[in-house]
Order: structure tokens, then C-alpha cells, then sequence
């Protein structure tokens, strides 16, 4: 199978570097010309917890190199899903598969807009991983990857897309309710990822204090009530438990979030807190705490140069 990942983060070179394991052509696509000819000359540099290896793939910045393609897996920032979509739009035929692998809500609207919804698959992972340098990735936490199309159905070829991530110790599986699945990790990253770009702190100390907890706990049931609105079935049964239990479970991490601004980088506020504002003002609910999250991260998003040091 050819596959073709677009974005190199993190996640993209994790994927690239366990996908080129198999017998799969394995492209990165990556805006950044020269980053790309990087990784091209020195391949995918893995370290951590599945070892220190180096993983030979093809990388480009023109998408006209790569030619049709079988799988499409996009890993961009949830801001740049419209531009990625546009720019591999020349390697989709009618055999195309289109995997998003990404943060937030709206992400599968966008690719289904542009390419068509059957090719589209949504996807959730919970691997965990820290770009280190460009094509240098640290795979920092084990765990498994969900896929599943929004109607679900499982195709054939969702099947061996299950096959062959497995087959590079990828593990994967297939759900018949992806919008759940995401909805539920959204809820989680709602409750984190704000407060953390607001505080400074890392994802634990968010339930030790008083404040943060409380803010924390308003935010996770504003989205909690969107979703039952809405009639999305939920994989937890007590979500706000889930999101405290994640907080202790990566006490030490510094969310993608907070590094976005630790690195002045745009966010993916509007794709996460923001969805449930947008949500919330159809369907006439008020969400006093998520709108006044985003608001903050949007000021200190359009603040960098005017922050005190």
C-alpha cells in the first residue's frame, strides 16, 4: 500500500517511522521545503520507549513527486486541515482513503467537503510522542489507535488498514461509533488543554489547586451537555472522572496546547473549547466558562509580542 502522511509533528513521524517497518511506500508530505529535504537525507529518527532507531522514508514538499495514492493520513494542526486536503487533492482517485489522525471536531466536515465523505475515516490515537527536532520524534507513550467512519460501516479496505497498522506494532483497532470516540477525547482536552495555556502548569497540577479544578470541572459538564444534546454517545460513564484520572496519568506533561504558546504558535482553540461555543450558541445553551477559555487563549494567541517576560 502507498501511504502518504501529511504533516510532520510528532505524530506523523511516529506513524511514518512504524508504517515504513512493513512493506507499505511510506511518503511524508510536508509546506516546508527544506524540512522536508531533511528528512529525506536522514530519514525519521525514533527514540524512547520503542527503542532508538532511524526509519528511511520518502519525503517531499510537492505532492506531484508522490502521484496517486492508497491511504492519505493527515496529522497537520486542526487549522491547516483545509490547506493540507487542498494540497494532496491531485493524489486522490476513486480507491483513496483519507485517515484523519487529529485533535478537535470538525475535521472530518472539512476533509468530506473537499474529497467526498465515503473516503473519509476518523481516527483517535492515544500514542504519545514529542517532536524533538524536525524528523527526530520521542515515543513517549504506548497505546492504541481507533478508526471508524462516521456512518459505520467497515469496508473491506478499513479492514486492511487495521491489518497493516497492526502488522507495524501500531495497535489499532475499528468502532462503529468514531464520532463517540472523538466527542470523548475532545471532553478531555476541553478540561486540559486551555486552563493549561492560561496557568502555565502542567497537566497534574491542574487538579491541585481549588481554582483550576473547579474551572476544570465547569468546562468538562458545559461539554458534557452539549454532547447529550446533541445525542453523542460518550465511552465513559463518568467523563469529568476521566478527565481528572488523565490528569494524573500525565502529571508530568506539558499539553500540546501550552507548547503551541510556549513556542508562540497558533492554537487549536477553535477546534476544541471553541466547538463547544459554537455548539452551544445553535443549539441556544449557555457556555459561560468554555467561551471565556477561548477568549483568553484567543487574547494571549494575539498578545505574543506585547506579553511581559
Amino acid at each position: 500500500m502507498k501511504i502518504v502522511i501529511v504533516g510532520p509533528g510528532a505524530m506523523g513521524c511516529l506513524f511514518a517511522a512504524f508504517l515504513s517497518k512493513g512493506k507499505e511506500e511510506i511518503w511524508l508530505l510536508d509546506k516546508d521545503k527544506e524540512r522536508a529535504a531533511k528528512i529525506k537525507q536522514q530519514g525519521v529518527i525514533v527514540e524512547g520507549i520503542s527503542g532508538n532507531y532511524k526509519a528511511q522514508v520518502k519525503a517531499t514538499s510537492d505532492a506531484r513527486e508522490i502521484e496517486n495514492t492508497d491511504l492519505i493520513i493527515i496529522c497537520v494542526k486542526s487549522y491547516d486541515t483545509k490547506r493540507a486536503i487542498l494540497d494532496v487533492k491531485p493524489l486522490i482517485s476513486d480507491n483513496t482513503s483519507i485517515l484523519t489522525l487529529q485533535n478537535g471536531v470538525g475535521n472530518i466536515e472539512i476533509i468530506a467537503e473537499a474529497a467526498g465523505s465515503e473516503k473519509v475515516v476518523g481516527g483517535v490515537t492515544n500514542l504519545g510522542a514529542t517532536l524533538i527536532d524536525a524528523g527526530c520524534v520521542k515515543h513517549a507513550g504506548r497505546g492504541e489507535t481507533v478508526i471508524g467512519r462516521i456512518d459505520g460501516k467497515i469496508p473491506a479496505k478499513m479492514r486492511l488498514i487495521r491489518e497493516i497498522f497492526n502488522n507495524a506494532g501500531l495497535e489499532t483497532r475499528i468502532s462503529r461509533d468514531i464520532k463517540g470516540l472523538l466527542w470523548s477525547k475532545l471532553i478531555i482536552n476541553v478540561g486540559i488543554n486551555a486552563l493549561t495555556v492560561i496557568t502555565r502548569l502542567n497537566n497534574g497540577k491542574l487538579i491541585e489547586f481549588e481554582g483550576t479544578r473547579r474551572i476544570l470541572k465547569d468546562a468538562v459538564l458545559e461539554a458534557i451537555r452539549i454532547a447529550k444534546r446533541k445525542r453523542i454517545k460518550l465511552i465513559y460513564d463518568d467523563p469529568l472522572a476521566k478527565v481528572e484520572a488523565v490528569c494524573e496519568a500525565t502529571a508530568s506533561n506539558v499539553s500540546s496546547m501550552l507548547q503551541d504558546v510556549l513556542k508562540k504558535r497558533r492554537t487549536e482553540i477553535d477546534f476544541i473549547n471553541g466547538v463547544i461555543v459554537r455548539q452551544a450558541q445553535e443549539l441556544r445553551i449557555p457556555t459561560p466558562v468554555n467561551s471565556v477559555l477561548v477568549d483568553l487563549v484567543k487574547t494571549i494567541e494575539s498578545s505574543y509580542n506585547l506579553a511581559v517576560d
